[in-house]
């Protein structure tokens, strides 16, 4: 009998510490976001009888209480009352302050919630090299507050990974140099990881790998203190080729050319057939676990935008399964997530016949897909739901960290209320896969906001989305978040949505699908909703975003309009009015700059600093500040096809960069007609695939704080072009 009291009291000191723990975890977050609201709200983790995860609201004796079934769903309702009783945003960026309502709002009566899916899904591979590879602690620590916030318990966790891998190599013979030299700078990691390229920008410095595995072990410690289950990497086949003189006998082989990248660059490949795969399987998913810890999920993703060795069927089932078993031989809880892109990226070569043959060789629910771009292409739909493997619909909005407005919060809705009826019961969750941190929020706050709300639709979060931006009730607020929602957020991403002021200068549309200008709008709209925003005089840091956004984005459009008015005074060989619009073109280009200037997300000096700031050797300094150049500009070699694919509207980089080229256009199309003779573009070209490759090799500084007043600049530029806006 007393050993079993003993074990009774064991268990149930077990099962207080874990309610404890998640109480703890929500009143830590209460103190980091709202610390004048520590004492007034009252957490209580009450085990749900049923599956999903709920929370209940309740206002009484001057307190708020949550009840929630752990910390995650906790920290869902602690955001839902700050969104709608305080009128509330919490930003995802760290340095934007977090407002609360000096008295705590109060409302009547208990408000209850239930995620709709198990699984919320977050972040994508190139996050890590699109916007995180110079974020400190600070950055992540607000980052993964908003995932809490929002509910996301199962985000993509690749941090670090270079020390398990520099330590897992030496086990097979390998030296310091020859690993470093295998991974590329730490802007381009993510498609390093991915098997797309090696070598770029290396040898990996040791500073950034030692640091980003100690910084990985406290993302993963907050991640996991929110019921997260962090999706770490495993080996999928991706090898250095100097592996090659260690084992000559293995199957190693090249995956060929990506992103128009030299032969120097290209990533091998390890048949997963070959005894190594085991062993190497093995060696890291030890030594990750040994550092990290797991949760069991794993991301394996082979093939990523490469063709395989073999289509036939057979081969690729044998390729999945052996995967698999070199998960499962490790751990035998492992479970394996891998990103749909690749039945859409080569959606002609991956057949249904073959994805069919690739997922069920793989125990049944042992295989989660990421139906990764859903916004454009649902692969769930011509795959009978993945052939009953568990899938999760992902939104991915976002290529290469662009600046553009864009998404189509009607369409997503639409999807979503869709999915969730006809997905089949194998929809095993909702995520987003942004590539990296643009001008969106709204569509990611959206997606993951209709997980927990039944019957809630774009209208209703709409509604409470425009005063929590601005903190308050506001009509003019309402009216701008009523036309953006309805009439501009109209368009589904895709790549390259860029405005044409990021594009290599051209006299027609654009250069190349690395920028798309194109809009589904009417910029008068857009013009009439940055009014709207203007008048409403709010005093934070997300309304101040919106300006900034919204305004450049309606200035960027009308940069495309006087393009065009420049090209046919080319065409008519008028010097004249060329003279004019050209200067006007670099006006607005030197206006957005200004305007973007005033905001302390919108600065390219903030991206360099940030990246300086990894290391305290100089020599280090400048390596990180290359590599962060690069990623933003050039992306790859000189005049690639990959140029320019993460164009983004910053500061900086707006006026210097993209301001410098199209310079470069204007003086020689004017300079061509005066000497009588048509434009060489080919020169052009030259000239600016140079001066972009300069830029990106410089050294010169720019300011990593802002400047100006972003409302006061917004109500000049409004006055400066609201003639030419409202026609």
């Amino acid at each position: 009998m007393a050993k079993l009291n003993a074990l009774f009291f064991t268990f149930f000191s077990l099962f207080l510490l874990a309610q404890s723990s998640d109480v703890d975890a929500a009143k830590g977050l209460v103190q980091r976001i709202a610390p004048a609201y520590a004492e007034k709200i009252v957490f209580h983790q009450e085990k749900s009888k049923t599956s999903p995860d709920y929370y209940e609201l309740e206002f009484k004796k001057g307190k708020l209480y949550i009840t929630a079934n752990n910390a995650n769903a906790m920290a869902v309702g602690f955001n839902e009352y700050l969104k709608t009783y305080g009128h509330v945003s919490v930003s995802w960026y760290a340095d934007n302050v977090v407002k609360v309502p000096a008295k705590m709002p109060v409302f009547k009566g208990k408000i209850r919630n239930e995620a709709r899916v198990p699984h919320r899904f977050f972040l994508n591979y190139c996050t890590f090299g699109y916007t995180m590879p110079w974020w400190k602690w600070h950055d992540w620590e607000r980052f993964i507050d908003w995932m809490a916030l929002n509910g996301v318990n199962l985000p993509l966790a690749i941090t670090g990974q270079e020390k398990i891998w520099l330590n897992v190599w030496k086990q097979f013979g390998l030296s310091d140099e020859e690993i470093r030299s295998f991974f590329t700078g730490p802007a381009y990691l993510p498609w390093h990881r991915m098997a797309n390229i090696d070598h770029w920008e290396g040898p990996l410095s040791m500073s950034w790998i030692d640091g980003q595995a100690e910084l990985q072990k406290k993302i993963l410690a907050r991640a996991r203190a929110f019921n997260m289950k962090p999706v770490l990497p495993a080996f999928a086949g991706h090898v250095p080729k100097a592996l090659l003189k260690k084992y000559p006998n293995a199957k190693i082989t090249s995956l060929g050319e990506w992103g128009n990248f030299s032969e120097a660059y290209q990533s091998y490949f390890l048949d997963s057939f070959d005894p190594l795969f085991l062993q190497i399987q093995e060696a890291f998913l030890k030594e990750q676990t040994k550092e990290f810890g797991t949760d069991h999920i794993y991301g394996i993703d082979p093939f990523n935008e490469v063709t395989p060795p073999s289509w036939e069927p057979e081969y690729l089932a044998k390729v999945s399964q052996h995967i698999y078993e070199s998960l499962t031989h490790v751990d035998p809880k492992a479970k394996w997530l891998q990103m749909g892109w690749i039945f859409y990226y080569m959606q002609n070569k991956w057949t249904n016949e073959r994805i069919k043959a690739y997922l069920q060789a793989v125990p049944q629910d042992q295989l989660m897909m990421l139906d990764y771009f859903c916004d454009h292409t649902e692969v769930w739909k011509r795959t009978d739901s993945f052939f009953g493997q568990p899938y999760i619909w992902s939104y991915l909005g976002n290529f290469g960290g662009n600046t553009t407005l864009h998404g189509n919060l009607k369409d997503a809705d639409e999807k979503i209320e869709h999915v969730l009826q006809n997905g089949g019961k194998n929809l095993w969750g909702i995520g987003a896969t942004l590539e990296g941190f643009g001008d969106n929020p709204v569509m990611y706050e959206f997606i993951l906001d209709k997980v927990w709300k039944k019957g809630h639709r774009m209208k209703d979060f709409v509604k409470t989305y425009a005063k929590s931006r601005v903190g308050k009730e506001n009509a003019d607020a309402e009216k701008a978040w009523e036309i953006l929602s309805e009439k501009v957020y109209v368009q589904n991403s895709d790549v390259g949505k860029g405005d044409l002021t990021h594009s290599k200068p051209v006299f027609e549309k654009a250069y190349n699908w690395t920028v798309n200008p194109e809009i589904a709008y009417d910029n008068r709209d857009l013009a009439a909703a940055w009014k709207h925003l203007i008048a409403v005089e709010a005093n934070t840091d997300e309304y101040r975003d919106d300006l900034t956004a919204v305004g450049k984005q309606v200035l960027g459009n009308y940069f495309y309009q006087v393009r065009d008015q420049f090209t046919q005074a080319y065409r008519q060989q008028d010097v004249s009015k060329m003279k004019k619009t050209g200067a006007e073109m670099l006006q607005i280009i030197h206006d957005i700059d200004e305007l973007l200037a005033s905001n302390p997300n919108y600065l390219v000096g903030k991206w360099i600093a940030d990246a300086r700031a990894m290391t305290d050797i100089e020599q280090e300094k400048a390596y990180y500040e290359r590599d962060a150049r690069k990623i933003i500009s050039v992306w790859g070699e000189k005049g690639r096809d990959l140029n320019d694919y993460a164009n983004r509207s910053i500061a900086g980089l707006m006026k210097d960069y993209y301001g410098g080229r199209w310079k470069i256009f204007i003086d020689e199309a004017i300079l061509a007609v005066e000497q009588g003779r048509n434009a060489d573009e080919k020169l052009i070209l030259e000239r600016v695939n140079q001066f972009s490759w300069d830029w990106s090799e410089a050294q010169n500084s720019y300011p990593s704080t802002p400047k100006g007043n972003t409302l006061e600049i917004s109500k000049r530029l409004w006055g400066k072009y609201r003639l030419e806006l409202d026609n």
